[in-house]
């Protein structure tokens, strides 16, 4: 029986394959400013080739993961201060982005996704290539998965609908070949059918690229239903993890993130004592 204090590793269920951890967070903690403590004991694994989600609502501390995993806590005042982040066996935390990058880590980001005052095109040349050699290449995958993208090649970010500037940071993320593709809130203010044209194209780039993809989301329904393995996160800390069956059966999560018990939905923190303790067990 694993700890009930510790999560279980992805693939370790019964009915889920071992996947060898191409990311690895072990009992990280971010510090804000020196004082504040978004982050605590966060420990994940991110097998190679898989999708992994993870889970939680505004403030339980999902953004400040990716940016302790990408590098860019530096530019907050904040940076990792216990525990270890894991790629490919290395450690990584506490280095500068662009040094995160060239190790094959890409981060599409919440906000400010693309460059509004350049074209289509230049947004795609403007992004770091670890290869140089693969930027043809690169940027015919892109476009082959993304035809609306080769049509507008020409046009001015700026002007890009919501899911056409999505599909464009994901393309600029592509540019950078990486292994690893974390995407922040991917469904954010796109309709549904654009979100599930968006997970089916990552889908086909994660078998031919030969991606590891984490996604980050609010909605589970939506992640879950893409991903081989998942984790929610609340107030800085992994409340719950498990292969997507079991999450969605899950009470809580029905309750929390899918409103299935017919009341007013509701986060964790409105519950005084939730039982944090809870985990899935292989």
């Amino acid at each position: 029986m694993k700890s009930a204090h510790a999560p279980s590793e992805p693939g370790q269920a019964a009915d889920a394959s071992p996947a060898a951890p191409l990311l690895r967070l072990e009992q990280i903690e971010v510090v804000y400013h020196r004082v504040v403590t978004a982050v605590q004991g966060v420990t994940i694994s991110v097998g190679a080739g898989q999708f992994v989600a993870l889970l939680g609502t505004n403030g339980a501390g999902k953004t400040t993961t990716l940016r302790a995993i990408s590098g860019f806590l530096g530019l907050d005042d904040a940076r990792v201060t216990e525990g270890r982040i894991l790629f490919d066996g290395r450690a990584i935390e506490n280095q500068a982005p662009h040094r995160i990058t060239e190790q094959g880590i890409c981060l599409v980001p919440e906000r400010d996704k693309v460059f509004e005052n350049l074209t289509v095109g230049e947004n795609l040349e403007a992004a770091v290539t670890a290869r140089r050699a693969r930027r043809a290449e690169l940027r015919d995958v892109v476009y082959g998965q993304f035809p609306r993208l080769a049509e507008l090649r020409r046009r001015e970010a700026g002007y890009l609908s919501g899911g056409e500037r999505q599909m464009l940071a994901i393309g600029s993320a592509l540019m950078c070949d990486p292994r690893l593709l974390m995407i922040d809130e991917l469904s954010q203010g796109l309709a549904p059918v654009i979100v599930e044209d968006l997970l089916e194209r990552l889908r086909h780039l994660r078998e031919k690229l030969g991606l590891t993809v984490l996604l980050v989301e609010q909605n589970a329904q939506v992640a879950l239903e893409a991903a081989d393995y998942g984790y929610v996160i609340e107030s800085g800390r992994i409340v719950l993890d498990g292969t997507p069956a079991r999450l969605l059966e899950h009470g809580d999560v029905q309750e929390f993130y899918l409103g299935g018990t017919g009341g007013e939905r509701r986060s964790y923190r409105d519950v005084k004592q939730y039982r944090r303790s809870r985990r899935w067990y292989g």
